[in-house]
């Protein structure tokens, strides 16, 4: 009698077959979303005012200042950073693992007072932040890193903040029986609890500074949490 093996939701994870995937999407807003290109404005609306509420919270004699640079991390083709990010930020740097939709953001003329930073073409768990940030970015791309890669992607990005910065993450979260991750195998990434992240965070040496739910997504999604992070010993 043979056993078989169960992998995890993490184990299943696959860099190749994320990136095919994604290779076979058109680089427009409803590629993007998945079908539901109706709710990017309540999206960047919601994003808007969580770093709004983050700011009033944490640094409440400063919050209409422009943030100096900020990085969209898995940025698509730059829906977050156009529509939100160069609104709150002078300049805004990109990661990017798909070289078409990187070809995108670089051809998309910035809104607001923003400029377009530097594009990193590499996944997330590759890239090595070179610059200070004010704000890094992460929405709807922490699923395609395993527990390991993320906690590794979140220890890089603690040192890479300036001593008032935030991480912040906006991903869907499992809703699965017994509180367990959930895997995708249409895109090969793993959608995980609110506790899952918990334990990561702590992990990675971060402090839960706020977190909320998105608003007004229809309710056949995934809920969508929030999370703004700072290192522990800042």
């Amino acid at each position: 009698m043979t056993s078989t093996t169960v992998l995890s939701p993490d184990d299943q994870i696959s860099r190749s077959d994320a990136l095919k995937y994604w290779n076979s999407i058109s680089p427009t807003v409803n590629g993007m979303l998945g079908g539901y290109p109706q709710i990017s404005r309540v999206d960047l609306l919601g994003s808007a005012n969580f770093l709004a509420k983050l700011r009033r919270q944490c640094a409440p004699h400063n919050t209409h200042k422009t943030l100096e640079r900020g990085v969209d991390c898995g940025a698509g083709i730059g829906r977050v950073t156009v529509g939100f990010l160069s609104k709150v930020c002078e300049v805004v740097d990109v990661v990017e693992p798909v070289e078409k939709f990187a070809v995108e953001i670089k051809s998309s003329k910035m809104i607001g007072n923003g400029l377009l930073g530097e594009t990193f073409v590499t996944g997330l768990e590759d890239w090595k932040p070179q610059k200070q940030y004010d704000l890094i970015w992460s929405q709807w791309c922490l699923g395609h890193l395993t527990d390991k890669q993320l906690v590794a992607f979140f220890e890089r990005c603690s040192k890479s903040l300036t001593s008032e910065g935030w991480i912040v993450v906006k991903e869907n979260i499992s809703t699965g029986k017994d509180d367990t991750d959930a895997f995708d195998e249409v895109d090969s990434s793993v959608t995980r609890t609110d506790k899952k992240y918990g334990r990561i965070f702590e992990e990675a040496g971060l402090l839960l500074i706020k977190t909320e739910l998105q608003l007004g997504f229809p309710k056949e999604l995934y809920p969508v949490r929030f999370y703004a992070l700072r290192p522990r010993n800042s």
